[in-house]
């Protein structure tokens, strides 16, 4: 039987318990999955304020919490190349081979169809609630974000200061107008 690996291209800006969910699920249908962390040149941004080792850290110990097998996932950084006709050969470069691609973004599958891949659309689970969106908007507003992520996510952003990071790209968003 041939091995099946999954991909799935997310921003996890931050890495939250809606992301968890749909890669446990992934890896009900896949042997393997690849998870992409989208943007990856990008950081230090109000939508953007974590840079990709720092994602990759929440993700890797996020899955280490869940115990699933790190045998079973490839966490890669995938740098935004704004040419979208050859996205996905730059995305087959930087990954190890895949068959089957998760998104639920209209563009995303659109060009990976036209370039002959099954492309199915991940469960979104409780999208208002768990998204990043939600998760910076609670942290800027002193609410209880630490509910919608991993305990590693949480522990990411306080060793990082992130809290103070965010709050300070939120001033200089305003002062920019």
């Amino acid at each position: 039987m041939d091995n099946i690996r999954g991909i799935l291209i997310g921003r996890m800006q931050p890495v939250h318990n809606g992301h968890l969910q749909i890669i446990d699920r992934i890896l009900e249908e896949v042997d393997e999955i690849i998870i992409g962390i989208g943007s990856a040149q990008i950081s230090h941004e109000l939508k953007d304020p974590f840079t990709a080792g720092e994602r990759i850290v929440m993700m890797s110990q996020a899955l280490a919490e869940m115990h699933i097998d790190p045998k079973r996932y490839y966490i890669i950084p995938m740098e935004d190349i704004n040419f979208n006709a050859i996205w996905p050969s730059h995305v087959k470069m930087m990954t190890p081979p895949f068959s089957v691609v998760y998104s639920g973004n209209p563009l995303v599958k659109q060009l990976f169809a036209e370039e002959g891949f099954e492309v199915r659309q991940p469960p979104l689970y409780d999208r208002l609630h768990l998204s990043g969106t939600e998760v910076r908007r609670r942290i800027l507003k002193d609410e209880n974000w630490q509910e919608l992520v991993p305990k590693a996510t949480a522990d990411v952003i306080s060793e990082i200061n992130g809290i103070e990071r965010l709050k300070n790209l939120s001033e200089k968003e305003i002062s920019d107008i």
